[in-house]
């Protein structure tokens, strides 16, 4: 559990919970929609701990008073003090537990890997919340994997969300908001976490992961601005494996008899569902040797680590092949998906990277 300061990216939506908490205007239920490992949890675990913190309950206490008493020639004093009501200060009671999870007022909703059923919901909410905080100003409710609640479960939570007591605050963190009920979805804040600059992962992989320049830039770029697949992608053996096994193929592209094809597939044959990953990583690559040659230029390679074999393809390489190239990509990624004969798909691809990349 971290706090606000310490997320990358979601600047908006860490503005908009911050207001909240700064204004005294916090709902009663919040919707935080986006991918796995997008930062969901970290934001819920942020906002949660702040809420709860005793420093910055304290602070908002005596918040109007201060704020009659500051002037114009007080505007730092006014930032120090607008900084100490929207992050928690770590050290107070709340935030140590909130830190070791055992913060009474802050409740994690757990259900069965299948789903979130009515009971779940009536038990873990809505029989819970008319009890009031044990210690804190809020009692917060966290339910991870909302979007696996079934119909009764959104239903009856349904009920709570139209007459909520004053101190509840409920956080649904989905993949999907599109499954919740028009209903649930009128009543709560809802906010959508948006892909996260490729620099500030890379900048985030290397300082506070030690992980090399090199395999920071893939791996935030295989990413798609999500921060958590990023940190999980560049610590992956599976997946340092893989795109090594990427870049020794194309290197031995030219080298490969025609006949060796499916013996050189063998690796990504036994592992199919490292497939869609390796068109992946295929794409890249040639994105990396198409932008190489359009503007001779390294910096903003992916695969700098073999920015010597990138020139090398690129001076051999036409327009029109790698276009075939990347064409012939998409193609095999789409038979994959539509379940045509993989040994073959593979075999036609590598055919067609061979005869374009001399």
């Amino acid at each position: 559990m971290a706090g606000f300061r310490d997320i990358i990216g979601h600047d908006q939506i860490i503005e908009h919970l911050k207001n909240a908490i700064s204004m005294d205007k916090v709902s009663h239920a919040y919707i935080l929609n986006g991918p796995d490992h997008s930062g969901k949890r970290m934001l819920a675990e942020a906002f949660a701990m702040t809420l709860q913190c005793e420093t910055v309950q304290s602070h908002l206490a005596g918040d109007s008073a201060y704020s009659q008493d500051i002037s114009s020639d007080r505007c730092e004093s006014a930032q120090i003090h607008t900084d100490a009501v929207t992050e928690p200060c770590m050290e107070c009671r709340s935030c140590k537990q909130a830190l070791g999870k055992n913060q009474p007022d802050i409740i994690y909703v757990t259900h069965e890997k299948t789903g979130i059923s009515v009971d779940d919901i009536r038990r873990q909410i809505n029989q819970d919340i008319v009890v009031k905080p044990y210690s804190s100003k809020y009692k917060i409710y966290i339910v991870d994997e909302a979007e696996k609640m079934n119909l009764q479960a959104q239903n009856a939570l349904l009920k709570t969300l139209e007459e909520p007591p004053p101190y509840a605050v409920i956080l649904l963190l989905t993949t999907n908001a599109d499954t919740f009920l028009p209903t649930v979805r009128s009543r709560c804040v809802a906010l959508n976490l948006k892909a996260v600059e490729d620099v500030k992962i890379r900048t985030l992989l290397m300082n506070r992961y030690h992980v090399p320049d090199y395999q920071a830039e893939l791996s935030a770029a295989f990413a798609q601005g999500n921060v958590g697949r990023a940190v999980l992608l560049s610590s992956s053996e599976q997946f340092i494996g893989l795109r090594d096994y990427v870049v020794q193929l194309i290197r031995r592209m030219e080298d490969i008899p025609v006949y060796d094809m499916s013996k050189e597939l063998e690796p990504i044959q036994e592992q199919k569902e490292d497939i869609p990953v390796f068109f992946d990583l295929l794409l890249l690559f040639f994105r990396d040797v198409l932008l190489y040659k359009a503007t001779a230029a390294e910096d903003h390679l992916i695969f700098q680590g073999q920015s010597y074999m990138i020139k090398q393809i690129t001076d051999r390489m036409t327009f029109s092949g790698l276009y075939l190239i990347l064409q012939a990509i998409g193609t095999a990624d789409r038979r994959i998906r539509a379940n045509v004969n993989a040994p073959l798909t593979l075999e036609l691809l590598l055919m067609n990277i061979k005869e374009n990349i001399a």
